[in-house]
């Protein structure tokens, strides 16, 4: 009950000024127990507790707090033994800081530590011998052990109570440090025939709730007279070590005296400090009072030793003084760099002044071993900023680009002033995070392309690239047709672009006649948010295929009327007749035109002009010509294969007009005329076609099975006897027809229509057996000549 009265009070002890709260707590606390409501001391609320991930950073290792975010309350996270915490100094307190991330902040906690009572004084022996006098005067002094208590304040020893005794008497002395020392007085004679043996208890108490206490025996050996006490040459001695010093290390040297002679005047010394560390550090040498050191001398530790010597004869008669010993620092503590807080990436982005890291650096030494400077490496986009308390802020100095430098390695190094200086360093790895701050580049500022028009849809003209200097997503360039026209019709309708690749595809088949380029524009975009983007623009241009044929403009080709030009009979050499026009719509050399006589019905008659289409007479019209005349005309392109086109041209040779109509009434038949010869031609074609399959075959046939006699001859070793047919007949004959021909001509008077056959040679096949050849065949065939017009007469030559 009185544990929970005390701890009610201490809670009410909480108090928060300017970003820095106290609480003060007892020791001994179970695991869990509530220290405060830090976020209420604060001044924050939970969530910002939560969001900035509060969290407690303390210079020990040994952690005795710990805090309950959502609840925003400091708990004890293990049992507190304030003895074992701070056992030199009688206040007791754990200092640490709360840090808060986004933005990054810290406030001080200082928690007090209170004593309870929980330690009984004790005394290092459990019994002391003195031998005394019997002789020592009234008022005498002995010096006792002092009883330790590991408590504080009122809980330590406050007062020692001696029983079983009248000769003695205590005495007690309050000493600087709060401790009493505590002295038996001799208040009456001692008389060593009565009472040679004397047994005291020494019971020491403290102050506390409830009181506790611990006693020591004290056993008295009244000897024969020693009236002179051992006295110090000064009762406070003063001296100086140097921290770190090796053990046997000299100290100091005390000395007393005694006007007593013999084995009265031997004297004793003796550390009568009860605590463990001056014991474990310096000793005496029991005979001469040389201190000197035992055990290790650290100045961060303990700076100062204040030992209290005893002084004793074979009379038991003692003497005290004290020993300050003051430790000299020595530089043998490195800077200790503490992160409180850090961040391991960075935005590129980050605003200057952005806070990165929070450092805390610490030198256990003092004066200027203990007086520390930090740097960072030179040539980054960082400063360190301190602060009072040896604080300090990694903060940004200037713009940060990831695309020049995606990761710093920033060594923080501090050093001390001491001689020889100390230092320590860190190193901090910062990720520099992308911020889409770079729009894609295309590798060119502008594109042109070249297709040949027909092309297949879907063919793959070319490809644009465009590059982002950022990274992952907002580095991931897509591609984007922008809304055009082209001549009204919408670009997308002539190419796509593949949003990933950049690939451009022709999305029609193009013609060189309608379009000759067109321009339209690319956009490259990134995947940042927001994205960015440029853009180019492509240029296409087509390339003429000779996929048109030539057009013929004049003469006029007509359904139903006849047109004919008239040339006079009087017309000389090199008379203008006409002149046919005709344009190719395809361009370069697949325009380039030239005009050839393919027909006519005198050859010898008329010419046309190779390059501009002009028809000329080429000898003197003479009354032999006939009237009627028709030319056919081939006009062919350039271009690879050559496409062409043929114009019939009628002339009237005459030189009246009645004249021509008489002729030219016909005309209309040879409309019908043309009609039929062209099916009769395809049909002759046809026949022609199966026929030659036929004969391929056959002769294929002949030539297997020839070749399969020839072999069984061969192996027989027959004789080859050639075969000559019975009607085979000399090729080589001088004559200007060397073969018969028979002729059919057949002639109409009304309809001007005439037919004229060509029938076979006497001879349809010529076999010719070379000397040189066994059983070898050749066969000729005559040639047919079909006349070109029908109504011209027959000539033989």
């Amino acid at each position: 009950m009185n544990l929970q009265l005390l701890l009610f009070i201490c809670l009410l002890s909480v108090y928060s000024v300017c970003g820095q709260v106290s609480y003060s707590i007892p020791e001994e606390m179970s695991k869990g127990s509530l220290v405060g409501n830090i976020a209420q001391d604060l001044g924050l609320e939970i969530k910002r507790l939560i969001s900035g991930k509060a969290k407690i950073y303390t210079r020990s290792s040994d952690e005795y707090m710990e805090l309950n975010r959502e609840r925003g309350v400091l708990l004890v996270k293990q049992r507190i033994d304030r003895e074992a915490l701070c056992t030199e100094t009688a206040l007791c307190a754990l200092h640490f800081q709360i840090i808060l991330e986004n933005p990054m902040e810290f406030y001080t906690v200082t928690v007090q530590i209170t004593d309870i009572n929980d330690n009984a004084p004790t005394f290092k022996n459990n019994e002391i011998h003195f031998k005394i006098s019997e002789s020592a005067t009234i008022g005498a002094k002995f010096n006792l052990e002092r009883a330790l208590d590991n408590d504080s304040g009122k809980n330590r020893v406050e007062n020692y109570v001696l029983n079983s005794t009248d000769h003695f008497a205590l005495k007690m002395h309050n000493n600087a440090d709060g401790h009493k020392n505590v002295e038996m007085v001799l208040q009456k004679p001692l008389d060593r025939e009565k009472q040679e043996q004397i047994s005291l208890v020494l019971t020491a108490v403290d102050g506390g709730e409830p009181q506790m206490s611990g006693t020591m025996m004290i056993a008295i050996t009244v000897l024969d007279v020693n009236d002179n006490a051992p006295v110090f040459t000064q009762q406070t001695y003063k001296a100086t070590v140097t921290e770190n010093s090796p053990k046997g290390t000299i100290v100091a040297t005390v000395t007393a005296s005694d006007a007593d002679h013999g084995s009265n005047s031997k004297i004793t010394y003796f550390i009568t400090n009860a605590l463990e560390s001056v014991r474990n550090v310096f000793e005496i040498n029991k005979e001469n009072g040389q201190i000197s050191v035992i055990g290790n001398i650290d100045f961060e530790k303990s700076k100062q030793f204040e030992l209290n010597l005893h002084a004793i004869d074979e009379g038991g008669l003692t003497d005290t003084c004290k020993l300050l010993i003051e430790v000299q620092d020595v530089n043998d503590n490195t800077p200790e760099i503490n992160i409180m807080s850090k961040s391991t990436v960075i935005s590129e982005d980050a605003k200057i002044n952005t806070v990165v890291t929070m450092i805390n650096v610490e030198d256990q030494d003092s004066e200027e071993n203990g007086n520390m400077k930090c740097f960072i490496s030179e040539n980054i986009p960082f400063i360190l900023k301190g602060s009072s308390n040896n604080f300090y802020s990694l903060v940004t100095d200037s713009e940060l680009d990831r695309e020049l430098s995606s990761e710093y390695n920033i060594t923080v190094t501090c050093s001390d002033e001491g001689l020889p200086s100390l230092s320590s360093s860190v190193t901090l790895t910062l990720q520099i995070s992308d911020v889409n701050d770079n729009a894609p580049v295309f590798e060119r500022s502008s594109y042109e392309a070249y297709i040949v028009e027909n092309n297949t849809p879907g063919l793959s003209i070319f490809t644009v690239k465009a590059t982002d200097a950022d990274w992952n997503q907002n580095a991931r360039v897509s591609y984007i047709l922008e809304d055009s026209s082209v001549n009204g019709v919408p670009v997308s309708s002539y190419v796509s672009v593949s949003a990933d690749s950049g690939v451009i595809h022709a999305v029609r088949s193009l013609d060189y006649e309608h379009i000759k380029d067109f321009h339209f524009r690319v956009k490259a975009q990134d995947g940042g948010s927001p994205p960015l983007s440029s853009n180019v623009t492509v240029k296409i241009l087509i390339q003429d295929q000779n996929d048109n044929p030539p057009q013929v403009l004049y003469p006029v080709q007509t359904g139903g009327s006849v047109v004919a030009e008239m040339v006079p009979r009087s017309a000389d050499v090199g008379y203008l007749v006409t002149k046919v026009v005709a344009v190719d719509v395809d361009s370069g050399q697949n325009a380039w035109l030239s005009y050839k006589l393919q027909k006519a019905t005198d050859r010898a008659l008329f010419e046309v002009g190779l390059q501009n289409g002009e028809i000329r007479t080429i000898r003197q019209v003479s009354d032999k010509d006939a009237v009627k005349q028709r030319l056919t005309v081939i006009v062919e392109d350039n271009g690879q294969p050559s496409r062409s086109a043929t114009v019939i041209v009628n002339v009237a040779v005459a030189d009246s007009f009645p004249e021509v109509l008489s002729e030219f009434t016909d005309f209309t038949h040879d409309k019908e005329y043309k009609d039929n010869l062209t099916f009769y031609l395809v049909l002759a074609l046809a026949v022609v076609s199966f026929l030659f399959i036929t004969c391929l075959v056959v002769i294929i046939s002949v030539k297997i099975y020839r070749w399969r006699q020839s072999r069984i001859l061969y192996q027989s070793k027959l004789p080859v006897i050639p075969y000559y047919p019975p009607r085979y007949s000399d090729t080589l004959g001088t004559g200007t027809l060397p073969h018969v021909y028979n002729y059919e001509v057949c002639r109409t008077t009304d309809s001007r229509k005439s037919d004229c056959k060509f029938g076979r040679a006497g001879s349809q096949n010529v076999l010719i057996m070379e000397p040189s050849s066994t059983g070898t065949m050749q066969r000729i065939q005559s040639d047919r000549n079909i006349l070109d017009e029908p109504d011209s007469p027959l000539e033989v030559s």
